[in-house]
């Protein structure tokens, strides 16, 4: 009975969601620069990223709208940061498969 509780399928949409949701270069790029409970702007992002704004905010709208990444408004900035600080792990974990 607890087995099925875990495997519940809303559970699962919602963690498979994520998953894609990180599942690009540049998404996994912005979770390792908000790693340790960063909060950055959309301008501090694409700057160590080397992309455009437009670009780096469609990732951000993507990490936020499938619940990897919170939002804060703070005067004319906005700050995104980690939902669950937590999920840095699966970086760390992709850095570790990755390596030779």
């Amino acid at each position: 009975m607890e087995q099925t509780k875990e495997l519940d399928s809303s559970r699962l949409e919602l963690a498979a969601s994520m998953l894609k949701a990180i599942a690009h270069p540049m998404r996994i790029a912005i979770l390792k620069h908000l790693e340790g409970g960063k909060k950055r702007t959309v301008s501090e992002i694409h700057e160590l990223l080397g992309i455009e704004q437009s670009t780096t905010s469609h990732h951000l709208g993507i990490l936020r709208d499938k619940g990897v990444l919170c939002s804060q408004r703070e005067g004319k900035n906005t700050f995104y940061y980690l939902k669950f600080n937590i999920l840095s792990q699966i970086v760390d974990c992709l850095e570790t498969c990755t390596c030779d």
